[in-house]
């Protein structure tokens, strides 16, 4: 499948501002089923440096600085990727990974560990991880696929376009959230019962009818076997080639999609953004 997207963000100041250095993950991640057929980026004011990088994670982002003062900042980024997961399934899972916990062994563990420490210490997060674990027999795949359509059933989505994830707990407890809020419940019951996860930021390319597009929220679990794979609770989905990755972070904050502010003695900043997927 192939995936275009244009998508532009629009930051006005009430009065003129010193930008600080920002940092823009927009960029789509490219592996073994993506390939970036092309990308592009603009930016007013023009920034004095402008420096691309992989993060400590392994995402492609921009490094932007600027001088003079502005009222405006715009940031336009347009690709096109090449999608190949159809089969989301497409691996054999590792005997020692079938059954919760996932006996990771010491090499994967150690580098894994930021992955597998909880969100928070509240124990309601993790009596529904183990509760959905118990349902599905303790089998890795099943629990995955229990825990995507139990949060899905019960969590209705609300758009919420500004601000961090709510705590796992807060989003389980009040049975809704937006796509950022059910990613980070999924990824905390995880982590409960011993799967390493982490959170995502990208596009989904879904329903081209729709009028008003936003940037989506997932999760991923690593899987020996099986690598990184993506579950999206917010359409009970495993991930497939209607998605695009464009940050993965083991916080939800390493995975935001412009990171930056501004200093201004009294200045208000308000965010128009748009984005179409075809």
């Amino acid at each position: 499948m192939n995936v275009t997207v244009k998508h532009s963000s629009r930051y006005s100041y009430s009065k003129p501002v010193s930008l600080q250095p920002h940092i823009i993950r927009l960029q789509p991640r490219c592996d073994g089923t993506v390939r970036l057929l092309r990308f592009e980026t603009k930016i007013e004011p023009i920034p004095i440096t402008l420096s691309s990088c992989l993060d400590i994670e392994g995402n492609s982002v921009l490094h932007a600085w600027f001088r003079d003062p502005t009222t405006r900042l715009s940031i336009e980024t347009s690709f096109e990727v090449e999608t190949a997961r159809d089969n989301p399934f497409d691996y054999l899972l590792s005997a020692a990974a079938e059954n919760l916990p996932i006996a990771y062994g010491d090499v994967l563990k150690a580098s894994l560990a930021g992955y597998l420490l909880r969100m928070e210490n509240e124990g309601t997060v993790a009596d529904f991880g183990r509760s959905v674990a118990e349902a599905a027999g303790r089998r890795t795949l099943d629990f995955l696929n229990a825990l995507n359509s139990e949060i899905y059933r019960s969590c209705p989505i609300s758009i919420r376009e500004t601000g961090a994830p709510f705590p796992p707990a807060y989003t389980l407890a009040h049975r809704q959230g937006s796509c950022r809020d059910v990613a980070v419940l999924f990824i905390d019951a995880c982590r409960a019962v011993g799967i390493a996860a982490r959170f995502v930021s990208g596009y989904r390319h879904g329903s081209v009818g729709r009028q008003r597009r936003y940037m989506h929220a997932w999760a991923e679990v690593y899987l020996p076997g099986g690598g990184w794979r993506g579950y999206d609770p917010t359409h009970d989905m495993a991930v497939n080639d209607e998605y695009v990755v464009v940050a993965a972070s083991r916080e939800p904050f390493g995975a935001t999609p412009i990171e930056g502010g501004f200093r201004g003695t009294g200045a208000t900043s308000s965010l128009e953004a748009h984005i179409e997927i075809h």
